[in-house]
């Protein structure tokens, strides 16, 4: 009999290649539905939150399902979840785009905004500085990741403090550092686009839903 393959919720909230994702999970080995029903994405092994386009969209949009919600009560419970693009800017505390500033859902401080560098948006393929205990790049040393943005979190002001471990920080580098991923016990995410990095991406996907 074959191993169970966990179930991951794609958050179909209307941002975001959901279909690419998706693919992309099941290569990885995931079981994957494509909902916004709150109650299948507090079931699911894990959830992931895609985001394409302007972050105050995104949180809109995400409103609109009760996106923040859905997080909140899945971490309270120790429940997996994965951001990607505007789907793990949206996690922060703000984002400041295009004059506007725009509360995020507030999972971690920091503030996304324009990154400096000559050439925006950031698009093509980078190579990312993962910790050497990083769960998600484990086996992906000096891998390039598939990158399209123009904003980022160059600032995590997030320590450990009490019984918890400070978060892990993928770095990345386009005209300045900025984060490219974070691991912070049952809430991930990554800047770049996994479904669109190839094998890396597939594989960096696999070890996700390895750990559900």
């Amino acid at each position: 009999m074959s191993p169970t393959r966990p179930n991951v919720v794609v958050l179909d909230y209307g941002s975001g290649n959901v279909h690419s994702a998706a693919k992309a999970l099941e290569r990885a080995g995931a079981d994957v539905t494509l909902s916004n029903d709150k109650q299948a994405a507090l079931a699911a092994d894990g959830l992931l939150v895609p985001g394409v386009g302007a972050f105050a969209a995104v949180v809109d949009q995400l409103e609109g399902v009760r996106g923040g919600e859905i997080v909140d009560h899945r971490l309270a419970g120790g429940r997996p979840v994965l951001g990607i693009c505007v789907g793990m800017q949206v996690l922060f505390a703000r984002g400041v785009e295009r004059g506007a500033d725009v509360e995020g859902l507030g999972q971690w401080p920091g503030v996304v905004e324009p990154i400096k560098a000559d050439v925006l948006p950031h698009m093509g393929w980078n190579t990312v500085q993962a910790p050497e205990d990083s769960v998600l790049f484990d086996g992906l040393r000096d891998e390039r990741f598939y990158f399209v943005h123009s904003y980022g979190v160059t600032d995590f002001p997030l320590d450990a403090y009490g019984p918890f471990r400070a978060p892990k920080l993928t770095w990345a580098e386009h005209g300045e550092r900025f984060i490219a991923a974070v691991e912070n016990g049952p809430l991930s995410a990554t800047q770049f686009h996994p479904e669109k990095s190839g094998e890396p991406g597939i594989r960096l996907l696999r070890n996700w839903v390895s750990s559900l």
